[in-house]
């Protein structure tokens, strides 16, 4: 058996050795907490020095004899064995498994640099015991204590490890199980020191290729740094399981001046559409109240048994990030573990979707209250009507029944209670509740009517296309849409409207069905409208797209027109090219700087450029009879695809008239031609007047909508919130009265206020077959938000109604991605900040009002402040 001086010697070898770190010359090894050697790792090491991270668990049985004696002897064993997996690396050092016990091996020198640190830094643990085990560099004495291991290598497993009650006293025997026992959790190691590493090398050499394991022991001393309470915190981990915070970090961390300017501007890494994520987390990591409760030592108030809870885990995930975007660096923070146990407890939320933020929120708080519920055995107690009794006495009860069964800092900070009233319309029976609400999601009292842009297309061969807005109801119909926009163009007797809409320079669809609603039309789509003779419903419609024939892909709008009872090759071309007269460059030269997404004007402009007479048409005809030469007709599919294998079948010759063109043979009666054209005849035309096509509603930018668009302000939709309203017939109400479910009125109104309040602006809507997004501006106070006119009972005049903003979390975009950012308030710059992830930046108080506003967060303020 080799001796502690073999183990000596071996620390002498890895002191000379040129790839590892210079000892000093005392060689003893120090076992300590993982996340106290972290929290002093930079500052105590200059250079990059890697744990060698090994994972602890219990002997298997097919070493019987051995298992057998260990019993008998009452010996702690247990392997050790390396871990390979990637996400245990870090930039200086591991990442913290999310589960169990973790130490470090560090040697004596580094541990006598992070002793120091500590105490000169105002971080040394309270209550740390000055005994005589050990002494640091300053001759100060700390509670260190000497622990013998004996270690045999093994080819497949590393090393097992075996502390006896013959090397060590009692006392330290019983100790070193309540650190290694493995059969509770698990145990990582991260060796520091090189020790593990020299010992395999060493014994590795000395096996044969055939012997699996050594059984000589060598004899290491470890000396363990009894942090104070570290063993019986350890040994109670099992009730703080994932992410758990050293002692010291919570001594250390409540003392921080969370109003110190370097401190809460870390952004978040963007893993992966997890802007909604990061917005939410920031707007919540930056409300005081919650800031100042997780840097205390809020493990005291973890509510592990509660079936609606999540163990703490919800908790302690979201306490560590928090902490983290609290530190004085300004290193930008990844939130993998926050994002894992987001997606364990919420499967809403894995993978890597956009998400919505305030879904997010509600999740979050309904969990951080559940985690944190003070009440461990919730009390029976059963709603009662209000039955004429005083709303105040009905209130108070509806409350203290709530409280009783939830207690909790987010019960302390967000939760507020608002007053339902429920009116029988046939009864005329009253019921009045009183719920709690932890944000209140506010209707925008937007218009009931929908702007909408359209290019309308003519087939007289001389009215260039004119771009006409209407306004419409946005529940309305498709006739109600036909019926404004033949209106808004001037429509003739004679003439009637196609609307398509336009995809990539071909028809998507026509919209032909009256019956069909506006809102499945989006505000992106393209549509155009064209006008042909009224009284032809039954003649074919044909519908020209062009194409370039030496890139085979489309270009520009689509023309449409109706077609004759008989048409040949001849006649189509005629049509098509009194179709394209408009678009003749001689009299649209100076059109294509007039058409505009935006400019009405310019398209009128361009409309009176045309204004002339058949004779100029017939001229430019002569002029441009050559144009003929440069186009190639064909039939395709309503995709505009030509059939490459029948492709001299579908090209249209001149001077022979095919079947395919008799409008009895046209599937829906309508027939699709590609024009392929020689690059010459493009030259005589002005594409961009025949590529403009503006978009149904053209989004301003976020900057430009307080000024240019329709807006509210935050009070007017407090207004809507608590108007009375009758129930949709989806909901209707059990009257106990009547016994019959009936659509009864309901009212809200506010009844307690919290301290924190979040107002959710629901900017979305969902129908059966559409989803949508209004981007309507709120005009939100920023200082003072008085909802003294909003609170139905004032109980305590002393209890402010005022409140300030602090933070926004900002939605830009559309429903079906976007991105998410967060405006906060940072008190001690006395400034506003934008939080886009990692980027961090200060932002103009004037700006921060904006369209992408979706959820607001208020805390109340005295007035005499």
């Amino acid at each position: 058996m080799a001796t502690a001086a073999a183990a000596s010697a071996a620390s002498d070898a890895v002191s000379t050795s040129d790839h590892s770190p210079s000892f000093d010359d005392d060689d003893r090894v120090y076992l300590v907490p993982y996340r106290w050697w972290r929290g002093a790792q930079e500052a105590v090491t200059e250079d990059v020095v890697r744990g060698i991270p090994y994972a602890a668990t219990s002997t298997s049985s097919y070493y019987g004899i051995r298992i057998i004696n260990n019993l008998l002897g009452s010996d702690l064993v247990f392997h050790l064995r390396r871990s390979y997996e990637d996400t245990w690396q870090h930039e200086i050092g591991p990442e913290e498994p999310d589960s169990g016990r973790n130490y470090a091996l560090i040697r004596h020198d580094l541990w006598s640099r992070a002793l120091k640190w500590y105490d000169s830094s105002g971080l040394m643990p309270k209550g740390s015991k000055r005994g005589s085990s050990s002494t640091d560099e300053e001759g100060n004495s700390v509670d260190v204590y000497p622990l013998m291991l004996r270690v045999s290598v093994m080819q497949e497993i590393n090393m097992t490890i075996k502390i006896s009650k013959k090397d060590n006293t009692n006392e330290y025997y019983k100790k070193a199980n309540k650190i290694f026992a493995t059969d509770s959790e698990p145990v990582h190691i991260w060796d520091f020191s090189g020790q593990t590493n020299l010992i395999l090398m060493n014994e590795w050499n000395r096996l044969p290729s055939d012997c699996q394991h050594n059984d000589q022991e060598i004899l290491l001393e470890v000396q363990v740094y009894a942090m104070p309470g570290i063993e019986e915190q350890q040994a109670r981990t099992s009730s703080f399981p994932r992410g758990i915070f050293s002692r010291c970090e919570w001594d250390s961390l409540s003392d921080v001046d969370l109003n110190s300017l370097g401190f809460g501007l870390i952004g978040l890494e963007n893993l992966g559409n997890t802007c909604f994520m990061n917005s939410a987390v920031q707007c919540l990591a930056h409300t005081q109240k919650l800031v100042e409760y997780f840097h205390g030592d809020f493990t005291k108030d973890i509510n592990k048994n509660n079936p609606l809870g999540m163990k703490g885990e919800i908790a302690f995930a979201f306490g560590d990030l928090l902490r983290r975007l609290w530190r004085q660096d300004r290193k930008g923070v990844a939130p993998h573990r926050f994002k894992s146990k987001l997606a364990h407890f919420a499967p809403q939320f894995s993978g890597f979707n956009q998400h919505d933020s305030q879904e997010l929120l509600a999740f979050l708080l309904d969990g951080l209250h559940e985690d944190l519920n003070r009440v461990k055995s919730k009390p029976y107690s059963e709603a009662k009507d209000s039955d004429g009794r005083p709303d105040s006495e009905v209130a108070d009860e509806y409350w203290g029944n709530h409280l009783a069964r939830n207690d909790s800092i987010i019960v302390d900070t967000c939760q507020g209670q608002y007053k339902s009233t429920l009116v029988c319309p046939d009864c005329n029976k009253v019921s009045t509740t009183f719920d709690p609400f932890m944000y209140l999601s506010l209707p925008l009292p937007c218009s009931a009517k929908r702007t909408m842009t359209v290019t309308v297309f003519s087939t007289d061969g001389i009215t260039e296309p004119l771009p006409c807005t209407i306004t419409v109801s946005k529940y309305g119909t498709f006739r109600d849409f036909i019926q404004a926009l033949s209106i808004a163009c001037s429509l003739r007797d004679d003439e009637t409207l196609l609307v398509a809409e336009v995809f990539r320079s071909g028809i998507l669809r026509f919209l032909d069905e009256p019956s069909d609603l506006i809102s499945l039309v989006r505000n992106g789509d393209q549509l155009a409208a064209y006008r042909v003779p009224k009284g032809q419903e039954s003649s074919a419609v044909v519908v020209f797209m062009h194409q370039k024939v030496e890139e085979h892909r489309g270009f520009g709008v689509p023309l449409v027109a109706r077609l004759p009872d008989k048409i040949d090759g001849p006649e189509l071309c005629s049509i098509y090219l009194k179709l394209l007269n408009p678009f003749l460059c001689k009299k649209s030269c100076f059109s294509s700087g007039a058409v505009s997404d935006d400019s009405q004007d310019d398209w009128n402009s361009t409309k009176s450029s045309t204004s002339t007479d058949l004779s100029d048409i017939s001229d430019s005809s002569d002029e441009s009879t050559n144009i003929e030469d440069d186009l190639t007709f064909f039939l395709a599919n309503d995709k505009g695809q030509i059939s490459e294998m029948e492709h001299s079948k579908s090209k249209i010759e001149m001077d022979q008239p095919p079947e395919l063109l008799q409008g009895a043979h046209l599937p829906k009666n309508r027939l699709h031609v590609v024009v392929q054209w020689q690059v010459r005849g493009l030259a005589q035309y002005d594409l961009e007047l025949l590529s403009c096509l503006p978009e149904v509603y053209k989004e301003l930018p976020i900057h430009r909508r307080s000024k240019d668009q329709e807006s509210v302000t935050l009070y007017q939709c407090l207004d809507k919130f608590i108007k009375e309203e009758p129930l949709g017939p989806d909901d209707m109400w059990y009257c106990p009265s009547c016994k019959e479910h009936r659509q009864a009125s309901k009212k809200l109104d506010l009844w307690r206020l919290p301290e924190i309040l979040v107002i959710h602006l629901k900017r979305f809507s969902y129908s059966r077959y559409t989803k949508n997004k209004l981007e309507t501006y709120v005009d939100f106070p920023i200082h003072e938000l008085d909802l003294s006119e909003y609170i139905a009972h004032r109980g305590d005049s002393s209890v402010s109604t005022l409140y300030r903003l602090y933070a926004i979390s900002n939605h830009y975009g559309n429903m079906g991605g976007g991105h998410y950012t967060a405006y906060v308030y940072h008190d001690r710059g006395n400034r506003w900040y934008d939080f886009d992830d990692q980027c961090v930046t200060a932002v103009p108080e004037d700006n921060i009002k904006t369209a992408a506003a979706y959820v607001l967060f208020y805390r109340r303020v005295d007035p005499t402040d």
